[in-house]
């Protein structure tokens, strides 16, 4: 059974990756390929459904390769349309019945759907579905999509899809597979990343530009905030927009740790994009070192740009074992207390009688932090200072990024100073909101129309939270009514 990793607790949890083509014969394999490039936002369980005239679809518990890596699995997945899906559990139990691309029959042929993001009004609305008679058989929020889609009086594919997308609320990219055709919608602030490549003549669509490199297709844009695009072999792309136009609120997390850093994300490599919150970073809290020593691996490039702007030297402190996966089974309480060393080794010749400066990308419940900071003294370290290339998370995320409640983040309850005695380091410092709007290219935050979505760092929610707060105004009541 695949469980969460012990000693990986203290990281915003990844979201999904989606990937979708139209056109080559090979189109299942290119898909679980482009997977394969995506497995950083999902390493729960992955499927693929394909289309040849019917359906085929193939979904499973695990990583991309052991799922699809046998050629009987994938000579299943005939056709030259295909949608694909990583998973990282942000709604619903992990289970089987949970693992998309979800697919239906509808009236008009089969329908296949998978979905980065999560709807923040999909309790609300699965309850009036229900109450119409709708029988459920996940508990994901994607199913309400479906189920949209069922009651909706609209013809064809495309109208009851966009009758459903209206009626929804949150943060999403949505890959579909309908009868010789490919369907991508982002939501309206975008939030969520969507891109569009081409193969040749064959149109692809991914989460990230890494899926598009794998395969060998070229990038032509991101899908715009609010816009529907379907590939079908007659009329190529078309684009259609469904919503009102707003605002862009692209999340800001996905540039300091979600994305990989060889893609491009809003115009941006995102690998730049972390030099410079690294280098930022440092020209807002330097402070006198011998090395800086980046935690692995996500803060490797925030690292680089620190030690380049810091004039300190960088050097691989900490070595990471990659062989400790998230299917870990079932530690003993000896081998759990040894924690953070099953994943992480300090390389103690460099350290032994040095001032070092850890770069890392966020403290969360700070577990991690402290085992690190732990680790380096246990190598001989003279002091150890902590250096974060994002601002404190102290909200939790409810756009499809899996975080702690709000009570068991560590900077919710805590100032960086008591932060700071937590973690038993040196120094601690976080780059300031406006210093990483900087790195961004903007001058800085700007007031009350931010470019990006940044809650998890203000609290400062783009996207009504129907179901949380209606959520809440329940217990509230109940609450009242013992009183």
């Amino acid at each position: 059974m695949l469980t969460t990793h012990p000693f990986d607790d203290d990281k915003l949890r990844e979201e999904c990756g989606v990937f979708g083509i139209l056109g080559p014969q090979d189109a299942a394999a290119l898909a679980a390929l482009g997977l394969h490039a995506l497995q950083h936002r999902g390493q729960e369980a992955a499927g693929i459904v394909s289309f040849d005239g019917d359906f085929h679809a193939h979904r499973s518990m695990g990583q991309v390769g052991d799922i699809f890596g046998s050629e009987q699995v994938m000579r299943t997945l005939k056709g030259d349309a295909a949608i694909g899906h990583v998973r990282y559990a942000t709604t619903g139990e992990t289970a089987l019945r949970n693992v998309q691309p979800l697919y239906a029959e509808f009236e008009f042929g089969g329908f296949a759907v998978a979905h980065n993001g999560n709807l923040t009004n999909a309790l609300q609305l699965r309850r009036q579905l229900v109450r119409r008679g709708c029988l459920f058989q996940s508990t994901t929020d994607t199913e309400v999509i479906i189920h949209l889609m069922a009651t909706s009086r609209g013809g064809s594919v495309i109208d009851r899809l966009v009758e459903a997308v209206r009626q929804v609320e949150g943060a999403y990219s949505l890959v579909c597979l309908a009868k010789d055709m490919v369907i991508g919608v982002r939501d309206p602030l975008g939030v969520r990343p969507l891109v569009l490549g081409m193969l040749g003549d064959a149109p692809v669509l991914a989460s990230e530009t890494v899926a598009l490199d794998i395969i060998g297709a070229d990038f032509v844009r991101d899908i715009e905030p609010g816009e529907m695009v379907v590939l079908d072999k007659k009329n190529g792309v078309t684009s259609l927009r469904p919503f009102t136009p707003q605002g862009t609120r692209f999340c800001v997390f996905e540039f300091i740790y979600f994305a990989r850093p060889d893609s491009f994300v809003e115009g941006h490599s995102v690998y730049d994009v972390r030099k410079k919150i690294g280098a930022e970073l440092a020209r807002e809290s330097h402070v006198d070192a011998d090395l800086i020593i980046p935690v692995p691996d996500s803060g490797v490039p925030a690292a680089l740009g620190y030690a380049e702007e810091s004039r300190i030297p960088f050097d691989l402190g900490i070595i990471r074992n990659h062989y400790v996966g998230r299917t870990f089974i079932q530690p003993t309480d000896k081998i759990r207390h040894l924690g953070v060393k099953l994943k992480h080794n300090a390389n103690r010749h460099f350290i032994e009688g040095k001032r070092v400066v850890l770069v890392d990308d966020s403290i969360v419940r700070g577990t991690t932090s402290v085992k690190i900071v732990e680790m380096m003294r246990q190598a001989g370290a003279k002091e150890v200072h902590m250096r974060i290339s994002s601002p404190p998370t102290n909200n939790s995320c409810f756009y499809g990024i899996d975080t702690p409640e709000k009570e068991k983040l560590l900077a919710h309850k805590n100032t960086v100073e008591q932060m700071r005695e937590y973690i038993k380091a040196d120094s601690l410092a976080f780059i300031s909101l406006d210093g990483l709007y900087k790195a961004l290219g903007h001058a800085k935050r700007d007031g009350d129309i931010p470019q990006y979505c940044d809650a998890c760092f203000t609290g400062d929610y783009p996207i009504a939270l129907t179901d949380y707060d209606a959520g809440r105004a329940e217990v509230s009541y109940l609450a009242e009514r013992r009183a």
